[in-house]
């Protein structure tokens, strides 16, 4: 065990390939962490990394990316929205859409919103 601390505390960088200062940075950014272990960095910092390892490459082989040798967005954003496991990114990994396909989604459910109103109010109307 003692080689595994000294080789942490002295090149912990060739360990893992992310930042630790942003990682703790990030950490930090949580009201009810106070104190942040160095094992618990290193290791958050690990999984970190082999997490986006594995949604890169499951993303990979399920998405078009083999035929393009390519990694692209919508194959990640098909994996949050196709996967279980990777469900919870839905709303970090959002299918890409045109701005302007948007602003007509937005029309349409403000239009909406308002159509219903309108008839709850007719109901009444006619019940009186």
């Amino acid at each position: 065990g003692g080689k595994m601390a000294a080789r942490l505390s002295g090149g912990e960088n060739r360990l893992v390939s992310l930042p630790l200062s942003r990682i703790r940075v990030i950490m930090k950014s949580s009201p009810e962490v106070s104190s942040i272990n160095q094992d618990a960095l290193f290791l958050t910092a690990k999984a970190t990394e082999l997490f986006v390892q594995y949604l890169a490459t499951y993303s990979y082989k399920h998405g078009r990316g083999k035929e393009k040798n390519a990694l692209t967005y919508s194959d990640l954003s098909h994996t949050a929205e196709e996967c279980e496991t990777f469900q919870f990114l839905a709303d970090i990994l959002p299918k890409k859409i045109l701005a302007s396909k948007y602003l007509k989604m937005l029309e349409k459910e403000k239009r909406d919103g308002e159509v219903g109103e309108d008839d709850e109010e007719e109901e009444d109307e006619d019940e009186t």
